[in-house]
């Protein structure tokens, strides 16, 4: 028994000292690996994950991702083809597709990082300095036809001629032109580009700062001329109300005068009518209205007894003749 649990130990302490000595590497499935011998390979890239033997000491076993990665370059400042001065950012996706020439020719990611920021970014630069500024910032010219249809054609002819240049080319297209540059100069590093794409584009400070102060005032700009339209429209609508006043008021003014002389009309008849039947009551009553309108307490008259005025004053107490 105590010789079983020896051997026992001595094959574990054989194993360990195996796998010290480096005997054995493991293959992760997000890895590839070389085996080299004093620097130079042994064979092709190790793909499939699992264990494997390579000779202790004299064999080194090299690490290289099997999985896509991404690559973000710097913030580059480039001169479009108008000579407008812009900051572009770009982003890329890429693999190890030959790790052997991989090895060979670049060695480490820092490295093949370096190569990804010396190329993508020149090809980057040289497709951007040749286009107009708009190429990179649409796609199509659908926006411009849709601005187009809802405009009239006196706000169209109005408009900032840049807005109105016409996409040729596109983002879409621009970042496939980059692709199939860039992919075909990182073909001899073992790299396979995958996908390029532009995630940022915009002014430098310089022209940005210019930019927004013309925004700025095309805004205040259109903001007055909507001001002035408006202020015509309101003395439009109050000269309409005014003169919509005056013909209310004339016509108010025409019936009230035609009510009023019918009204004076009938009431001249009604007096007429009442004077006719009793002329001596009628008289009677506008003498006694006149005495009410100038006699008070504080009046003082100075009359003579023939006076009409004081005809029924020096009767009161009699009866009226019938």
């Amino acid at each position: 028994m105590q010789r079983t649990v020896t051997i026992l130990i001595l094959l574990f302490l054989i194993i360990f000292g195996l796998g010290l000595s480096g005997v054995f590497y493991i293959v992760d499935e997000t890895q590839q690996v070389i085996i080299t011998q004093f620097g130079e390979p042994m064979g092709q890239p190790m793909t499939r994950a699992g264990l494997y033997f390579k000779w202790p000491f004299i064999q080194v076993a090299n690490y290289f991702e099997k999985r896509v990665l991404q690559w973000d370059g710097d913030q580059n400042q480039i001169t479009t083809r108008e000579k407008r001065y812009i900051w572009v950012d770009a982003t890329a996706r890429w693999r190890i597709k030959d790790a052997l020439l991989f090895m060979q020719a670049v060695g480490t990611l820092d490295n093949a990082y370096a190569r990804l920021d010396d190329i993508v970014d020149a090809v980057t630069r040289d497709e951007i300095s040749g286009l107009n500024l708009i190429e990179t910032v649409r796609n199509t010219n659908l926006l411009l036809e849709r601005i187009k249809e809802n405009l009239t054609h006196e706000e169209y002819v109005e408009l900032d001629p840049e807005s109105l240049e016409q996409v040729k080319v596109g983002r879409d297209q621009l970042t496939r032109k980059i692709l199939a540059r860039a992919a075909k100069d990182l073909e001899g590093l073992g790299i396979e580009l995958l996908d390029v794409r532009i995630k940022r584009v915009n002014y430098i400070p310089e022209v940005r700062k210019k930019v927004f102060d013309r925004m700025i005032s095309e805004r205040k700009s259109a903001a007055e001329k909507f001001r002035s339209e408006g202020q015509g429209k309101k003395a439009e609508i109050e000269g309409q109300m005014l003169k919509d006043i005056q013909i209310i008021r004339s016509e108010a003014y025409k019936k009230a005068q035609e009510i009023r002389g019918e009204a004076d009309a009938q009431a001249i008849k009604i007096y007429a009518e009442a004077y006719n039947n009793d002329p001596e009551f009628y008289a009677f009553v506008q003498t006694l209205n006149t005495y009410k309108n100038t006699i008070n307490n504080a009046t003082t008259l100075i009359l003579s007894t023939d006076g009409d005025y004081y005809g029924y004053l020096k009767n009161l107490g009699k009866p009226l003749p019938r």
